[in-house]
């Protein structure tokens, strides 16, 4: 059988090649030997001109594949294996490599096309696409070596994105961030109720570089009924109630990240479907026989032992061992060595104001347990900002304890004795919503007495 050659007089043909001329890119025809070592480009289109500066007749003259003398050698070993392997397999190619121009400019192009095959089944030809993908590649490289610098520096910084700390234990979860940033592993990130895993999951998303949305999803918040649907979508006329076509998180992660919060909640009926998109990045919405396609990332998040969930058969093992590619393990607040000042600070930053809290009560705050670790913390200063030290009272009996502290040294018994009744007045007022008649029952004292001390102390 003969191709005849791109380019003839024949209508048709010319037709074609007005359409070749004006696609965004290079297309290209070249001919193989025997072996498919080597090619010959036979056709370029004129997009060569934007692409390499060069004529379609400069590319194809001297019978000589051109792109082979611009392709440095360890890009042109992979672009060959690759070929041969995708005519082996009677499947397209898709190459990302790099160009060394005359001009000694590097660019990076996305090469996509596939063998054409005679009627023995020998591929004669390969004819594709060639894209610049300089500007998107020179942008991934940029995003990568800042990374790297991140890296170098993790022990040195004190935040990374929205995340604050200091302590060893966040100069590790740092350096897993900014690992997982780097490639697609799936990631699941460990940790108490509150330490923060849906900022390390916002984290390693942007850092990633990934074009597509963050998709946030609390497992534990949907009722099972809807698990289904709410993941995969749905078409209209599916179940009742379902009177539109609907996408769901899969769909809406597209090019991006699936975070899956509590992810241990999930039921095991739906492990095994999610397995199957997480495997093939495919999936079916309810009520469709068609399978569609996402090219999301997963991270994941609990608060459980997931291998003990494994062993009690509550989650599928083939499902664990999936996700747990790369683990990211937040430390409680309690742990987090000298973090505590810098979290207050950020958070009075972020909320745009200050607060005035006595050396004591931090002292305190240092010493508490804080079990709902850093939420508990945000959820704190908030009730500080507004109510003082009477917001001490949610942490148990930290409250009196911080109150009844000992005075600094150097003071006299007077002036240690008149800063222990400024607390205890303050206190006392805020804990009565400053009505002084009440203040002054809760500290056992008549009301005319409470006034002279409070004008006395200045309050």
């Amino acid at each position: 059988m003969d191709f005849p050659p791109i380019g003839s007089d024949n209508s048709w043909q010319a037709t074609f090649l007005r359409f070749l001329n004006h696609l965004p890119g290079l297309a290209y025809r070249c001919k193989i030997n025997n072996d498919y070592s080597e090619s010959v480009l036979e056709f370029a289109s004129s997009g060569s001109i934007d692409l390499l500066g060069m004529t379609p007749e400069e590319l194809v003259r001297d019978n000589f594949n051109t792109f082979e003398r611009m392709t440095p050698a360890a890009d042109l070993r992979m672009v060959k294996q690759r070929i041969r392997d995708s005519i082996v397999t009677h499947t397209p190619y898709q190459l990302m490599y790099r160009l060394n121009l005359p001009t000694g400019k590097v660019k990076w192009i996305w090469d996509q096309g596939e063998a054409v095959y005679d009627q023995n089944g020998d591929a004669r030809y390969l004819e594709g696409l060639i894209m610049d993908v300089s500007e998107q590649k020179f942008q991934e490289l940029a995003l990568q070596e800042e990374n790297r610098q991140l890296k170098l520096s993790a022990d040195r910084i004190y935040s990374l994105g929205p995340i604050v700390g200091k302590s060893e234990g966040m100069h590790q979860v740092y350096n897993r961030i900014l690992k997982a940033a780097e490639s697609d592993t799936n990631v699941i990130i460990y940790g108490e109720t509150g330490c923060g895993k849906d900022l390390v999951a916002r984290t390693i998303h942007d850092y990633s570089g990934r074009k597509g949305a963050y998709v946030p999803v609390n497992c534990g918040a949907i009722p099972e009924s809807l698990l289904e649907s709410e993941f995969f979508g749905h078409t209209k006329g599916s179940f009742s109630g379902a009177v539109a076509n609907k996408d769901g998180y899969i769909a809406a992660a597209h090019n991006g990240t699936l975070f899956l919060d509590e992810i241990g909640e999930l039921p095991m009926h739906l492990q095994v479907k999610l397995l199957r998109a997480i495997e093939n990045k495919m999936y079916t919405p309810l009520g469709s026989h068609t399978p569609r396609t996402s090219n999301f990332r997963l991270v994941a998040a609990t608060n459980q032992d997931l291998a003990k969930l494994v062993r009690e058969k509550k989650t599928r093992s083939d499902f664990y061992y999936r996700i747990n590619v790369l683990s990211i393990t937040l430390p409680p607040l309690r742990e987090r060595e000298g973090d505590l000042a810098l979290l207050i600070e950020a958070w009075c930053d972020r909320h745009n104001t200050r607060l005035n809290i006595p050396l004591n009560v931090r002292h305190y705050l240092e010493k508490y347990s804080w079990p709902g670790n850093v939420r508990e913390l945000h959820n704190f200063l908030a009730r500080y900002a507004t109510f003082g030290e009477a917001a001490l009272e949610g942490l148990g009996d930290l409250a009196e304890t911080a109150l009844l502290a000992p005075a600094p040294e150097g003071l006299s018994l007077e002036e240690a004795t008149l800063q222990l009744e400024d607390r205890m007045i303050r206190h006392a007022l805020e804990r009565c919503r400053w009505r002084r008649k009440d203040a002054a029952v809760y500290l056992g004292l008549n009301l005319r007495t409470l006034q002279r001390k409070m004008k006395r102390l200045g309050i």
